[in-house]
């Protein structure tokens, strides 16, 4: 019995100095926390290894997270996985999705970023590039003549279209002719002439006219001229001679015949009319996008997705050099109060420190049960 007890109390001993040795060495990682002092006397291992060494700790952390855990062939590899792309691209579907079903226009956006009044901004900065893009042509071209200028096609297709402009004259002649207000325009016409005439022609083509229209005896002449083939030609042929003399032009004598702030007038008036700034900015983004939700959404989006991960997985060495991951990680490690990365570090490993807590006690019964038997022996 007494052999039995000293073995026991030898185990007990040796488990309990094991696993309290152990216990302790695991503290010391940690604690304590700051430099103890008896006097001017150090007490040594303070403070404990990680706040001792946490400047170190840091630096070799930011190495190891940027040099094996966070490399760019495994961000690379990541961006590549179709899996993710798959992933990456529902969500930008989604959020984008969301944003052009938005019943907000695009100034209320931009207002919300501190961009306001973008209608009015926009319409000043097209009209400014456009006073801008109107002089350098000017100066460009002001001493070339518009057949040079203007595109050889574009003379071609007018020139196609004189014949049709001739015949539209003409007709729109004849449809004003061969309307009453026509016929009254041709007795007024005629009357003025016989009032101008009052003389002896005058009165003698009264009395052979006698009590007839005269203007019912012009109106059919008129139109049967305008109707001729020959006044067709005669028109085109005008048409072209006077189309070919502006061709001749010098682009300055434009500037002359026409107001300058006239034409870009026009100009900007006919820009706006076609890009219509006040329905872009203040219309609903839901409106806008409607035509194209589709297209944007099951098209766009997983194209741009794809390219947007090609560029980046190709950029990923220069965007880690410029982010600086290893100073990023060195500066958090060493903001960290110590209580926090002793807090971090046992949330990670608690139950595999408790496992060698208990192993020394293990270790320390172990050799006390030896300890007793070569007691006992010896």
């Amino acid at each position: 019995m007494q052999i039995l007890l000293t073995i026991l109390l030898m185990i007990s001993i040796g488990a309990i100095i094991g696993g309290f040795t152990n216990y302790l060495a695991i503290k010391m990682l940690f604690r304590p926390y700051k430099t103890l002092y008896i006097g001017k006397w150090r007490v040594p291992f303070t403070p404990g290894l990680i706040p001792k060494r946490r400047d170190e700790l840091a630096e070799q952390m930011g190495k190891m997270v940027v040099n094996h855990l966070l490399t760019p062939e495994s961000i690379q590899r990541k961006f590549l996985n179709d899996n993710f792309q798959k992933e990456m691209t529902g969500v930008v579907q989604k959020e984008l999705g969301n944003f052009l079903t938005s019943e907000k226009s695009p100034a209320q956006l931009l207002d919300s970023l501190g961009i306001q009044n973008i209608h009015e901004k926009t319409e000043k900065r097209l009209n400014e590039l456009i006073e801008q893009k109107f002089e350098s042509m000017l100066d460009t071209y002001r001493d070339r003549q518009l057949k040079l200028i203007i595109p050889e096609k574009m003379i071609e297709k007018v020139n196609e279209k004189i014949p049709e402009i001739s015949k539209f004259i003409l007709q729109k002649g004849i449809d004003y002719f061969s309307s009453f207000e026509g016929n009254m325009r041709i007795q007024k016409m005629a009357d003025d002439f016989l009032k101008e005439r009052s003389g002896v022609l005058g009165s003698m083509m009264q009395m052979f006219m006698g009590n007839i229209n005269i203007a019912d005896k012009i109106q059919p002449e008129i139109i049967k001229f305008l109707k001729n083939e020959g006044t067709a030609d005669i028109i085109t042929e005008l048409l072209k001679n006077e189309w070919d003399k502006v061709l001749e032009w010098e682009a300055a004598k434009i500037e002359k015949q026409f107001n300058k702030e006239d034409i870009l007038s026009f100009v900007k008036k006919s820009v706006s009319n076609i890009i219509k700034l006040e329905t872009i900015f203040h219309a609903p983004i839901s409106k806008l996008s409607e035509a194209y939700h589709a297209e944007i959404i099951d098209n766009m989006v997983p194209k741009s997705v794809e390219l947007f991960g090609g560029w980046l997985t190709g950029r990923i060495d220069m965007l880690m050099e410029r982010l600086r991951l290893q100073e990023i990680i060195r500066e958090q490690v060493e903001a960290f109060s110590v209580e926090r990365l002793e807090e971090m570090v046992l949330s990670i490993i608690n139950s595999e420190l408790k496992m060698i807590t208990f192993l020394g006690a293990l270790l320390g019964g172990i050799i006390g049960l030896f300890q007793g038997i070569i007691a006992i022996v010896l």
